[in-house]
């Protein structure tokens, strides 16, 4: 097995991270309580948004942005068979959501460029039946958002931000997961901040919320603002065990929000980080004649200040990149495809017989030509970017 000199992650957490977790641990309150709550209260200060919630994963957000757009509890939702514009460019849980609720996804090419929604394509995919957009945030890039937003409110769209791979990156000056109806975010170890596993769901109104509360926690009254009138409304049930909704238990546990949210609090200064040590890995990349020839660094989007948690890339036509990969990987640096490649491409599309529609030419390339590496928090030595670029003129 090889070791990797340069992971795509390195243990991301800290003494005082830990520290934080252990606090829980000796307070023998291990599950969903006041450290949860402090995470969520100083989520929302921060990104300035109107309602934040954490869960066990942003692929449970998904879940229940989804499941919120459909429950029987909100007064507009989306019927069975409504279509969800999604990026074919995407993790399995951003789309997956979108079929478990009984919509019906319709797949948008990306631009090759930013590796985000192709906007042209959207406007093309857009019918009568569309009613929402599932936007993925790529790797802490985005699209035109003022474009999207003005698609979104000439077609009367919901919008849902899948943020799991860009918290605290931003579109003129504005967080990304502050412009739609809901957005997504996932702590996960390989993000820009992590509590093992994690995610956090935002809305921008209480109606939501109290959906969001109730799906979250196994469709119980429990912490609702009107659990009081559902209890007297239902007097010959134990107020503490009514199930006012469907539900499912995607609770995070306090252990996971206190080292989430100590590590959140550093957000600012990991964002400065990475950014440091991609501009230093770029710059001695592009010195390198053979490298600048055949790697091609994905930039930022106009009017965006990324949060990067990776360095994604092109290898050239000229470069067959399997080859290259296993070629890179057997020297020591860790690589994996953009967040899944063209997901039309993945075996389940086929078993589940859900039509791609036509071929998507940029997700494919992404797919055939696309791959990232890591990017840490801690500032890169000289020497090992040296060695990184000496890795990569090898395997060229």
């Amino acid at each position: 097995m090889v070791k990797f000199f340069y992971p795509l992650v390195e243990n991301p957490y800290r003494p005082k991270d830990i520290k934080e977790g252990i606090k829980v641990l000796k307070s023998n309150r291990l599950t969903i309580g006041s450290k949860t709550l402090s995470f969520e209260q100083a989520f929302t200060k921060k990104l300035k948004v109107k309602n934040s919630l954490m869960v066990n994963s942003g692929s449970s957000a998904n879940l229940l942005a989804l499941q919120c757009l459909i429950n029987p509890y909100r007064k507009k939702r989306l019927k069975r068979g409504d279509e969800v514009i999604v990026p074919s460019l995407c993790w399995s849980t951003s789309l997956w959501p979108i079929i478990q609720s009984g919509l019906k996804p319709v797949f948008v090419d990306v631009d090759i460029f930013t590796l985000n929604i192709d906007l042209n394509d959207l406007k093309k995919k857009i019918n009568k039946k569309t009613k929402a957009i599932l936007l993925v945030h790529v790797l802490g890039n985005c699209t035109d958002m003022d474009e999207l937003m003005k698609i979104k409110i000439k077609n009367n769209l919901f919008l849902i931000e899948d943020t799991c791979e860009s918290l605290g990156s931003k579109y003129r000056n504005k967080y990304l997961g502050t412009f739609g109806d809901f957005s997504s975010f996932s702590f996960y170890s390989s993000h820009q901040i992590s509590s093992g596993e994690g995610g956090m769901i935002c809305c921008k109104n209480n109606e939501d919320l109290e959906i969001l509360k109730s799906l979250r926690s196994h469709g119980w009254s429990r912490g609702l603002k009107k659990e009081k009138n559902i209890a007297s409304n239902n007097k010959n049930l134990d107020k503490r065990f009514i199930f006012y909704n469907s539900g499912f238990n995607l609770r995070p546990t306090d252990i996971a929000a206190s080292i989430g949210h100590s590590q959140f609090k550093d957000l600012d200064k990991f964002i400065i980080a990475r950014a440091l040590n991609r501009k230093n890995i770029k710059n001695e990349f592009y010195k390198n004649k053979k490298i600048s020839k055949h790697i091609h660094i994905i930039e930022q989007t106009n009017n965006v200040n990324p949060s990067w948690f990776g360095i994604p890339m092109f290898v050239s036509k000229k470069i067959k990149k399997n080859e290259f990969i296993k070629k890179i990987e057997r020297l020591g640096i860790e690589t994996r495809p953009i967040i899944s490649g063209n997901f039309l491409k993945q075996p389940s599309i086929k078993k589940y017989q859900i039509n791609p529609g036509k071929k998507l030419k940029n997700a494919d390339f992404i797919n055939d030509y696309g791959f990232f590496i890591g990017l840490p928090i801690t500032r890169l030595t000289q020497s090992k970017i040296k060695k990184m670029v000496n890795c990569f003129e090898k395997s060229l």
